[in-house]
């Protein structure tokens, strides 16, 4: 019980960290779109990892650092694209939270709840996996650090796997459809443009963060 807690103890404190993928999933749970695909999405990725580092693969990429290398130029594009989209909501705005009966998580002032419909699922599915596996950080975290550390539990090293994996399950899970009790604030084009804004800001910084250290070295 004590390697599993140490599991998810790390993994936690590894996952609660602001960054690319915690604001998409915020902003999916808020919107109340696809969350169910998005949380199952993220945690399954992290589970793959956290397996397959504790399976050996860090050893893999210590081996071929290049690999890390694309997944930084990837990642930092993909994040300086979106940034780029959600900068230019902010400054057009448009988009508020509509009305829809069939939700009674969040009541409205009328008795009826604000949700945010018509995104299709495949743009989400895509751009969920795109932030998961084009994030460099992910496969440090996780690959590395979590199974560098899980081997020194020898043995029980499963056990220290099966708390990270939960701590991932727990987290996304919160993160996605605890979200939507944020939206009674987001009902107004110009709260929409603001959180916007600020996920614009997080990626763009996100993206200039990763590719910094190369261009610095």
């Amino acid at each position: 019980m004590l390697t599993v807690l140490a599991g998810l103890g790390l993994g936690l404190s590894l996952i609660v960290a602001i960054g690319a993928q915690n604001v998409f999933v915020l902003r999916q749970g808020i919107r109340r779109e696809h969350v169910l695909a998005v949380v199952i999405i993220c945690a399954t990725s992290d589970a793959v990892l956290i397996i397959a580092g504790v399976a050996g693969l860090g050893f893999v990429i210590s081996a071929a650092p290049w690999l890390v290398v694309v997944a930084r130029w990837a990642g930092a594009l993909f994040l300086l694209a979106y940034g780029l989209l959600a900068a230019r909501r902010a400054w057009r705005g448009g988009e508020t939270l509509t009305i829809d009966q069939t939700d009674a998580s969040a009541p409205a002032p009328s008795g009826r709840t604000a949700v945010v419909t018509g995104t299709r699922l495949a743009p989400v599915v895509l751009t969920t996996l795109a932030l998961t596996w084009l994030n460099p950080h992910v496969y440090l975290d996780t690959v590395l650090m979590l199974g560098s550390i899980a081997a020194t539990h020898g043995d029980q090293r499963w056990l220290f796997a099966a708390g990270a994996v939960a701590a991932s399950i727990l987290w996304f899970t919160a993160l996605g459809f605890g979200a939507r009790y944020l939206g009674r604030w987001l009902r107004t084009a110009r709260s929409w443009r603001v959180l916007d804004g600020v996920i614009a800001v997080v990626m763009i910084t996100l993206a200039v963060s990763l590719v910094v250290p190369v261009l610095g070295g």
